[in-house]
């Protein structure tokens, strides 16, 4: 689904969040900073499923935690239907968390142990009440176990007794019960089989379409983004680097790290194969508490100059883009963006 002239449900202004490096064991003192998001925006629209993707320690996890705001904002905004909730606290952040639901990681940790599959997917009405009777809870609780594909007699089991997939899908319907507008996935699937792996991601889409939810999906594996996501936004050392369609980013990307990232997904196909070019970066990522001036990838960017050391390149529609009318364009924080068509991957 694509934004169109449709207001978006979630806005991203200027995001911006520093965990402060300090020394000293009596008397604290702050003598730095890990900038792990540093200045970023986006738009999420209703219906739609925005894919986040970078290396690891790009930020991406923060940004999922900044919108369900388990961490504050150090600078920025999120606003949901047009209200600033980065600083909500007490019953309006409790209202907005209705609205906005999560999916973790590693579904062995984020089950309580101790807890029965009825009471982890029904502990959300133990926070909001209003959200079923106290009596129809449980109707409710096996009705989410069917709905993500789960035997409801499976309501008095415990986490330990369930596969990887299984207790994912258990994630999924505790995340459900609200009947959120917005899902926050952080790497939903990235803990699982390969062949789960498909299985979670095909049920997040069915359950997309039944519910008119919106996603907003982090993940590493790019084969996975691609197949879910309607828009994708590439992330680097905290900063946005490349955002579009999926076809855009995918078929056509302009940023070198994009074209990097790309080139490193392995194709099913021996011709293909050959025809490809394989970009190797060199270098490892820089540190967070002190990042380059300026573009931020040019440290192991083979295109860089001085302009890219002394001025940081905006996220806009490059100029190789800027005179194609009538067609999807995407933004690109590059001073030297080339288009460059690559080959199809399974």
């Amino acid at each position: 689904m694509t934004p169109g002239a449709r207001e978006p449900i979630l806005e991203v202004r200027d995001l911006v969040k520093h965990f402060p490096l300090t020394q000293g064991i009596v008397f604290r003192r702050q003598v730095g900073a890990v900038r792990a998001v540093d200045g970023i925006s986006f738009e999420l629209y209703p219906g739609e499923t925005l894919g986040i993707v970078g290396e690891s320690g790009c930020g991406k996890s923060t940004v999922a935690k900044l919108l369900m705001n388990l961490e504050r904002p150090t600078a920025g905004a999120v606003f949901y239907k047009g209200e600033d909730i980065s600083r909500l606290s007490g019953r309006a952040l409790k209202a907005v968390r209705r609205n906005i639901q999560m999916v973790f990681q590693d579904p062995y940790t984020s089950l309580n142990p101790r807890m029965t599959v009825g009471d982890i997917i029904g502990e959300p009405f133990d926070i909001h009440p209003e959200a079923a009777p106290k009596g129809a809870r449980r109707r409710r609780v096996r009705e989410l176990l069917d709905v993500v594909g789960l035997n409801p007699e499976y309501i008095n089991r415990y986490p330990h007794q369930f596969s990887g997939g299984q207790r994912q899908r258990i994630g999924i319907a505790r995340g459900l019960a609200l009947n959120p507008e917005i899902i926050v996935a952080d790497e939903p699937v990235s803990a699982l089989d390969v062949s789960v792996q498909a299985q979670v991601i095909n049920l997040m889409e069915q359950l997309q379409d039944e519910f008119g939810l919106a996603y907003m999906v982090i993940a590493h594996d790019l084969s996975i983004v691609r197949h879910i996501s309607d828009r994708v936004g590439v992330m680097y050392l905290g900063k946005i680097v490349e955002i579009g369609s999926d076809t855009a980013i995918y078929d056509h990307p302009t940023h070198p790290y994009t074209q990097a990232l790309l080139s490193a997904v392995p194709v099913p196909d021996p011709q293909a194969r050959e025809g490809r070019e394989r970009i190797i970066l060199t270098g490892d990522v820089p540190s967070p508490a002190n990042p380059p001036s300026g573009c931020r990838f040019r440290t192991r960017c083979w295109k860089a100059q001085e302009r890219c050391e002394r001025q940081e390149p905006p996220l806009a529609v490059p100029p190789v883009l800027a005179d194609r009318s009538g067609e999807v364009l995407h933004d690109s924080a590059c001073h030297f963006a080339e288009e460059k068509p690559r080959v199809a991957h399974g």
